[in-house]
Order: C-alpha cells, then structure tokens, then sequence
C-alpha cells in the first residue's frame, strides 16, 4: 500500500493546499533518479514552497509559507 502525506504549514486552507501539491505531482517524479517528486517548488513569486519526501512506502509534502525579511 502507498500513501500520500500532506502537511499543511500555512494558513491556507487544505484544499488550497492541495491545489499546490497537485502541481507538483503533475511534473511527476523528476528527483532523485526519477524515484521522488521535485525535493522543492516555489509558487507565488516564492511566497510558498511545497518540500517533498519519499520514504519507505509513502510520499510527503510539506506547504510552508517562507518568511519575509
């Protein structure tokens, strides 16, 4: 069995957040010898970044928002 993880660290609500990982999954598996998603996509000008990991029988992702200095 395979599972998706998704963690949400934004204020955004879940379902905009999977708007951004669905982005990122429709590249599809361009890292890590085309085993992973993308390790790291930035959306709006680099306000949000969508981190990606795989593990053992699981993909992860996690939606931050980046700070502003």
């Amino acid at each position: 069995m395979w599972k998706t993880i998704i963690e949400n660290r934004t204020d955004m609500s879940d379902l905009e957040v999977m708007w951004y990982v669905q982005e990122v999954m429709r590249d599809g598996r361009v890292s890590n010898n085309g085993r992973q998603y993308c390790g790291a996509t930035t959306f709006n000008n680099g306000r949000y970044v969508v981190w990606t990991d795989l593990n053992k029988q699981s993909d992860r992702f996690v939606v931050e928002m980046i700070e502003d200095n």
